[in-house]
C-alpha cells in the first residue's frame, strides 16, 4: 500500500489558518493547486465537518479532511498542511491540529486503501510531529514515504 503521489503544489508548510474551515480550505486548496479536485471538493470537505462533527480529527494534532468520491475528484490525490499555529477542530481528545491531510479518491476502494496507507504512515505517533516540524516540502515528503513503505 503507497500513498498517492505528493506533489509540491499539495505541499504547504508553516500555514496560518483562522480556524478549522479555513484549515480545511488550505488542504481543499492544494488539492485542486495540483490538479487533483475542484473547489467542490474543497466545500464538500468543509461539509463534511459541518454534517459529521469533528471525526476527521483521527489522531492528536492530526486532522484528514476529505469528502465522498465523486465528479469534483480528477484523480487520486493528497495534501499535506502544516500549521504555524494549531487550530480547534471541537474534538474532544485530539485537538488542537498541527497537521491537516487533504484526501481525494476516484473510487471507494482506492479511497480506502488511501486512508490505511496513511493510517500506516502515521501509526508511530511520532510522524505527526515530525510533519508538523517540517520546514521543507522535501522534508513533509520524506517523513510520509519513509513511513508508509512508499
Amino acid at each position: 500500500m503507497t500513498l498517492p503521489p505528493l506533489a509540491d503544489r499539495a505541499i504547504v508548510v508553516g500555514a496560518r489558518a483562522a480556524d478549522w474551515r479555513e484549515a480545511v480550505r488550505l488542504a481543499g486548496d492544494a488539492l485542486v493547486d495540483s490538479g487533483c479536485t475542484t473547489a467542490e471538493y474543497t466545500e464538500a470537505m468543509i461539509r463534511m465537518v459541518d454534517d459529521h462533527g469533528p471525526y476527521i480529527v483521527i489522531a492528536p494534532g492530526l486532522a484528514l479532511a476529505h469528502a465522498r468520491p465523486g465528479a469534483d475528484v480528477r484523480c487520486e490525490g493528497l495534501s499535506v498542511v502544516t500549521l504555524a499555529e494549531p487550530v480547534e477542530f471541537g474534538h474532544a481528545h485530539n485537538d488542537p491540529v498541527r497537521v491537516v491531510i487533504g484526501l481525494a479518491g476516484v473510487a471507494p476502494d482506492a479511497h480506502l486503501a488511501s486512508v490505511a496507507a496513511l493510517a500506516n504512515a502515521f501509526n508511530d505517533s511520532s510522524a505527526i510531529a515530525a510533519v508538523a516540524a517540517a520546514t521543507t516540502r522535501d522534508e513533509v515528503r520524506a517523513i510520509l514515504q519513509g513511513r508508509s513503505g512508499a
